[in-house]
């Protein structure tokens, strides 16, 4: 997994929008790209974006990694990970493989995980049921089915069981 912006990280940074700076049409890069100022517009890369503390983006964005940890606005599509760190603040329809959401982060859209996710859902969605029926654990959540919205949305019955409030 590619290091997403630590300390470390900033030997291999490749350009850095820093604060205050306003930026506004398309950014196409390689390597690991920094923003801390305001960026409006379209940006693509296979490679890592970093969105920093106190940035402002509003953008459609293809990457291959993203750690957000300042404000969004738009879409974002990456083929390996996006991390929402907890001062991030993201209005946008996101889409990745692997998605983390840090305790403090605000979400405001929809996710969809790509690359053969449907069957993971399905598998774990399977799974609470069971340990649910068997009593030996609680059905946490609602289950999600491949739309993207609950089973009782699509019209399934839960089979019983009632779900913690979330």
């Amino acid at each position: 997994m590619r290091d997403l912006g630590g300390q470390s990280s900033t030997a291999t940074l490749n350009a850095m929008l820093g604060a205050g700076s306003v930026f506004e049409g398309k950014l196409h890069f390689e390597g690991q790209v920094r923003i801390d100022g305001t960026f409006t517009g379209e940006i693509t890369t296979t490679d890592l974006l970093v969105i920093g503390e106190g940035a402002k983006v509003s953008a459609t964005i293809n990457c291959g990694s993203v750690e957000i940890k300042g404000d969004i606005t738009g879409n974002v599509n990456a083929s390996e990970s996006i991390v929402l760190r907890a001062t991030a603040r993201v209005q946008a329809d996101i889409y990745a493989p692997s998605l983390v959401v840090d305790k403090g982060a605000v979400f405001e859209g929809n996710t969809r995980m790509t690359s053969g996710a449907r069957d993971l859902v399905t598998a774990a969605a399977g799974d609470r049921r069971e340990r649910h029926k068997k009593n030996k654990g609680p059905a946490f959540g609602r289950e999600l089915v491949p739309s993207g919205r609950s089973a009782q949305e699509n019209g399934h019955s839960d089979e019983g069981g009632e779900h913690p409030a979330e």
